[in-house]
């Protein structure tokens, strides 16, 4: 079993240092998004590294997670695990899809889109504030002006059928909304994959190991 990594929003690889998988775990670097294109398109551009040859589970984390749900609609993963995700449009905080509606993330200038760090500190709720700094820091810009549009503009309304959903209690970005799929880490933040990675590790494992 190989697991696909997706990193979150202006994120990268970095963020899934800290997990202790059993399995084989591959993380997929962003590409550049092509002129106005959708997450769908992307979606299809972006998972053609994976080899479904093979069986495999794609993990998807914050706006990776919707990439993972895109990618769910056409590829056969055993398993799409989202964290500090959504699987639909109605788990997206209404503030977002709002935005979304105004158009406005597609005429203000990218460098709008890079917060301050104690604001991005406080947001992303994690103890590891050097590995933010330093992962927002190198972030493409133009790369979260494309994703913030397409979050908050996302239509999924269609439900993951093998789906496993873990969630922080204290998500400030991407706040629980109850379903029962979801397993909760009482206190975990947004980045909890790096916190909180021991008991995201161990929920995981499990999962796998029941697929068998």
């Amino acid at each position: 079993m190989i697991i696909y990594g997706i990193s979150g929003l202006g994120a990268d690889k970095r963020v899934f240092q800290f997990l202790k998988l059993e399995h084989e775990f591959t993380p997929i670097d962003w590409i550049d998004p092509l002129k106005n294109e959708s997450i769908t398109e992307y979606a299809k551009r972006f998972s053609s590294v994976i080899d479904t040859s093979e069986k495999f589970c794609v993990l998807g984390v914050s706006f990776g997670g919707l990439i993972a749900v895109e990618i769910n609609k056409f590829l056969n993963p055993e398993l799409t695990i989202l964290i500090s995700s959504a699987e639909t449009r109605n788990e997206i905080p209404l503030i977002y899809r709002m935005l979304g509606e105004t158009k406005v993330v597609k005429i203000i200038p990218a460098k709008l889109l890079n917060p301050p760090r104690w604001i991005a500190n406080r947001l992303f709720g994690t103890k590891q504030k050097k590995l933010l700094n330093e992962i927002l820091n190198d972030t493409d810009l133009k790369f979260t002006k494309w994703a913030v549009q397409e979050l908050s503009t996302w239509k999924n309304e269609q439900k993951v059928e093998n789906v496993l959903k873990i969630v922080g209690t204290k998500d400030k970005l991407i706040p629980l909304k109850e379903d029962k799929n979801i397993h909760l880490i009482k206190g975990g933040g947004h980045l909890m994959i790096i916190d909180n990675a021991d008991e995201v590790s161990k929920i995981i494992n499990k999962e796998i190991k029941n697929l068998d």
